[in-house]
Parts: structure tokens; sequence; C-alpha cells
């Protein structure tokens, strides 16, 4: 499929992209040469092959919540800059 300067410069546009005129022949014929490709890919008959969200096979990667001991407040807050009754101190954001 040929794109025209036109198309191009459309999806240049869409795109927000400020082109020269080399980058505009370029991508034309880069862009005309992905569409040639796509429509071959149209072609190949997969009537034989099941729709497939992923070629993957699902597994859940999730570990069990179970409860574990945490580091010691104490050694958490001597990581902070500032603390004040074992919590850390910051700057409001907020008024």
């Amino acid at each position: 499929m040929k794109l025209s300067r036109q198309d191009v410069e459309h999806v240049a546009e869409l795109a927000k992209l400020s082109l020269t005129e080399a980058e505009k022949t370029t991508y034309q014929a880069q862009l005309s040469a992905i569409l040639d490709y796509f429509e071959m890919l149209q072609q190949i008959d997969t009537e034989a092959i099941s729709p497939t969200a992923s070629v993957l096979a699902l597994q859940n990667v999730m570990r069990e919540d179970e409860v574990r001991p945490s580091f010691p407040r104490e050694q958490i807050i001597t990581n902070a800059p500032e603390h004040e009754d074992g919590q850390f101190r910051v700057e409001a954001i907020l008024d």
C-alpha cells in the first residue's frame, strides 16, 4: 500500500512531529513498506489456528501472603533524615 505525502504529513501532525522534506520522503517509503508487509500477513490462512491472547502459558507468579517479622522500627528510623515520635518527619506539601 503506497502512502501519499499527505498521509505522512497527516500522521506527523497527529504525532506533533515537525518533519523535513527528506524525512517525509524517507518515512513515506518506510511506512509504505510496513503496510505492504501487513497486507502480506493478511493473506496467511489462519483458519486452523485458534485465537490466543498470549503464546505463553499462564501461571500465577504471586507468592502466598504470609505474616513475617519486619524490621524493628528503631532500625528503620535511623535511615530517616528527621524523625519524631517513631515516625518519619517530612515537610508539609498541602495547606
